[in-house]
């Protein structure tokens, strides 16, 4: 028989064989692809010419799958590999981390600063609940901060109020895309020894003063969940960061530990614990990205730049719109410092000017056929943090501009790849609901 090299991966590592163990335990098909592809292209208006072109399709692909390989790898290969050397010179990030979701590498920076019970990290009152999901979990305590209420992102004005001798980290998050004003909270870092995680969520591809948003902290990434800007087939995330210690943990972090460099006894590695950058010891999780999630990335990527153009041209558009009626308060514009990505629109009113808060123009939206969703609610008022012995008013007393505009001035729309119809129907909209506000 015949010798062939084994497909598999690290994990089966048995080089020449003649009988290979695959990484693959079951093989992907060419039936199996038509079924992606059915998924990804399903039925326009007319089906009988889509059922058509599917049946071209399926007899392609069977011609294909007679003259091919098959994938042995669909985990933790050359497309991650691919997909991190690329976003390190996007980002120009000394390392890149391909993960699950962004919750996971939010979790792993977390660990890398040697967060524990007690500590305190300091994040915006308006976020969603993962970030702060992983010191919840291990008894770290959250203290939040109020927001700017021209773009409810941290106020670095009372993140410096709030700091204490037990403050571990400072999360900023660049709410919509738009960018925070990073320079006074790194300096505030500096000053107190603390670190910064940018959770750039909705930031991908935006600017802050020359750096790319998730780069200018000491960690920073992305989601790439099927609503954000780009995705990577439905979920997955990427963690970002400079210091080499943590970098070059990066790997064991994303799976468990494993580590290649050292065997224990009539065995392929050893599980090495992770080193935080203050010298203490962590537990890695397994947060795996799969081959395919680079290839959605990868493709995605090479049109990140056109689709924030696209976004940023519509926004230009329902800025000009909207500040034509008083009392309507527009998203904030880019600046020479700031390149937002536009993932949200910030719609923000004047209650006293328009006659009433943005709950009534929610609605008056709704019964006009707009989506909008305030992002998010403040985080204080959840029954988690009641659970954990937070005082929901105490908080809210010390966030009184968190209080003003979620509950009566601000709430979001879409910047979608919209149609001219709808982008134009949608300012529109907004006008005439706020007049009818003013007028009743």
């Amino acid at each position: 028989m015949e010798k062939k090299k084994s497909g598999g991966d690290f994990r089966y590592a048995v080089g020449e064989a003649k009988v290979p163990w695959h990484a693959v335990g079951e093989f992907y098909r060419a039936n199996d692809v038509l079924e992606v592809v059915k998924f990804l292209l399903p039925p326009g208006e007319n089906e009988a010419v889509w059922q058509e072109k599917i049946n071209t399709v399926a007899a392609a692909l069977q011609d294909l799958g007679a003259n091919a390989n098959v994938a042995t790898k669909l985990t933790l290969g050359k497309k991650v590999a691919e997909a991190e050397e690329l976003c390190k010179e996007y980002f120009k990030s000394p390392y890149a981390c391909l993960l699950t979701n962004w919750t996971a590498g939010m979790e792993i920076a977390y660990k890398m600063v040697g967060l524990k019970a007690g500590d305190e990290v300091i994040m915006p009152a308006v976020t969603f609940i993962a970030t702060m999901a992983y010191p919840l979990s291990i008894g770290a305590k959250i203290v939040f901060a109020d927001v700017d209420p021209e773009t409810i992102n941290l106020d670095p004005a009372d993140v410096a109020r709030k700091i204490t001798p037990k403050t571990k980290m400072i999360v900023p998050v660049h709410l919509g895309g738009y960018p925070v004003d990073m320079e006074p909270l790194m300096e505030l870092a500096k000053k107190h020894g603390i670190y910064v995680m940018e959770d750039a969520a909705h930031g991908m591809g935006g600017m802050y003063k020359g750096q790319r948003l998730g780069a200018i902290g000491d960690f920073g990434g992305f989601s790439l969940h099927e609503v954000k800007n780009i995705t990577s087939f439905g979920e997955g995330g990427l963690l970002l960061t400079k210091h080499d210690k943590a970098g070059s943990q990066l790997a064991g972090a994303r799976f468990l530990g494993l580590d290649f460099t050292r065997k224990i006894k009539d065995w392929l590695y050893d599980i090495s614990p992770l080193e935080t950058l203050n010298g203490d010891i962590a537990v890695a999780g397994n947060h795996s990205a799969c081959e395919l999630n680079a290839v959605g990335l990868l493709l995605q990527m090479q049109r990140l730049d056109a689709i924030i153009a696209q976004r940023r041209k519509a926004a230009e558009y329902m800025n000009a719109v909207l500040s034509e009626e008083p009392g309507i308060l527009v998203e904030k514009a880019d600046t020479a410092d700031t390149y937002g990505t536009h993932h949200l629109y910030l719609l923000r009113i004047d209650p006293e000017v328009c006659n009433g808060d943005i709950q009534e123009l929610s609605q008056r939206l709704k019964d006009k056929g707009l989506t909008n969703i305030t992002h998010f609610g403040p985080m204080y008022r959840f029954r988690i943090m009641k659970e954990l012995g937070y005082d929901e008013e105490a908080i809210a007393a010390t966030c009184p501009v968190t209080e003003k505009m979620f509950y009566k001035s601000y709430t979001h729309l879409p910047l979608y790849p919209l149609t001219r119809e709808q982008l134009e129907y949608q300012a529109k909209a907004v006008v005439e609901a706020v007049r009818e506000m003013k007028n009743k």
